[in-house]
């Protein structure tokens, strides 16, 4: 008999939550197959079969708190798998139940979401499983065959109710962070705009040569990040923090770029962008950002960071004010690029102009620090060669 235990838990992660169990007791599992999934208030974590058998038992339900190395279960190893009974009737389709439907919990909680049932769901991935293409097609096709019915008022209003859902690990860990920042920091926000013309012209000339070259697309982050390691050396106050009565002066660059993923925004961290060309910068946001989408993002990949960077323009936001991500000093917001009319030398022209938005923690950096730092950013990204001659 196998013991199936939680694993090692980082020492910044307390505790965990059972998540969702994908085998049951007496069902059959191959080795390195996927028990149970353990979901901290960071990353989701597998806990993968260590010999082929049976699942014996179940120790932790779904959604119990459980820590480090505590038991889950027990495998019986070399139990033999289950003979198939043949069928005497041949059936289109084999609905699982909505308890034992083969999905991931995002999935899942889109289901729940969307007031679907997992039963009438046909999975197409791996092994039967519910992927979130399927949960779409289905409600797709369910609206297309109900017809329009006569509505009662009086039934409608009647049958009106709530729906109650659990809160994630993640999205509580999120709220308590948002809460702290609010009420342990002197937060103030200040704002700028930035030509955007230099940066897509440039983009627009040696986009096909440089993806040609490097396998990946040259976006807007990485002369962003590039901007932001600037002027982080140039104002050591914003790449510092405060701890207790002392202030953390960091000699390294590590930038945190906020990533949004079915389960909640994360901000996975960049290490060193000091070190790193246009073109590291863009592989390691890439991988930064598959990671996030498939929940696949480690503890030490999401520890850390010394100033943060997230883009609301890519959901079509104008202007924020973005919340410090303790304990960073500072986040820098940008925001979606909109042609605007200003003011050039005198004559009006149409540019595609964006705004900078910083919120920074007082007690550390003063006003003249905060808008000097947003300033140097606009000059860069306003003429890219300065990070190109370091001027």
């Amino acid at each position: 008999m196998i013991e199936i235990l939680v694993p090692e838990l980082p020492e910044s992660v307390a505790d965990a939550s059972v998540a969702v169990w994908h085998k049951q007791p007496g069902d059959f599992v191959e080795r390195d197959e996927v028990l149970v999934e353990i979901e901290t208030d960071k990353v989701v974590l597998e806990v993968p079969a260590t010999a082929s058998g049976v699942l014996e038992s179940i120790v932790e339900n779904e959604g119990a708190t459980v820590l480090s190395k505590q038991l889950l279960g027990q495998l019986k190893e070399g139990a033999a798998a289950p003979v198939k009974e043949q069928k005497t009737e041949t059936t289109t389709e084999t609905p699982a139940s909505d308890e034992t439907a083969d999905a991931s919990p995002s999935v899942r909680r889109l289901i729940l979401e969307k007031g679907l049932n997992a039963a009438d769901i046909k999975g197409t991935g791996k092994g039967g499983s519910i992927t979130r293409e399927d949960v779409e097609k289905h409600r797709v096709t369910k609206n297309q065959e109900q017809t329009e019915p006569k509505v009662d008022i009086v039934a409608a209003v009647a049958a009106r109710s709530d729906k109650r859902v659990p809160m994630t690990r993640l999205r509580k860990r999120v709220a308590e962070r948002l809460l702290e920042a609010k009420n342990s920091t002197a937060m103030l926000t200040t704002f700028n705009e930035v030509n955007m013309k230099p940066i897509m012209d440039l983009r627009r000339q040696y986009q096909e040569v440089f993806e040609k070259k490097h396998g990946v697309r040259l976006g807007f982050m990485s002369f962003y990040i590039k901007a932001v390691t600037e002027a982080l050396k140039r104002f050591p106050e914003v790449n510092a923090a405060i701890d207790g009565d002392e202030i953390v002066y960091h000699n390294f660059f590590d930038i945190s770029i906020a990533v949004s993923t079915p389960r909640g925004l994360v901000t996975p961290v960049l290490r060193d962008v000091d070190d790193l060309n246009f073109a590291e910068i863009e592989k390691g946001i890439k991988v930064l950002a598959i990671k996030g989408r498939d929940g696949k993002l480690t503890v030490d990949e999401m520890i850390g960071g010394n100033f943060t960077i997230t883009n609301g323009g890519v959901f079509g936001s104008l202007l924020s004010t973005p919340i410090i991500n303790p304990p960073q000093a500072a986040i820098l917001g940008m925001h979606k690029i909109q042609d605007r009319p200003v003011a050039v030398d005198g004559k009006v022209e149409i540019l595609p102009m964006m705004y900078l938005a910083l919120s920074y923690d007082h007690r550390l950096i003063d006003g003249k620090e905060s808008v000097s730092f947003l300033v140097a950013i606009k000059e860069l990204l306003e003429d890219p060669t300065r990070l190109l001659l370091d001027v």
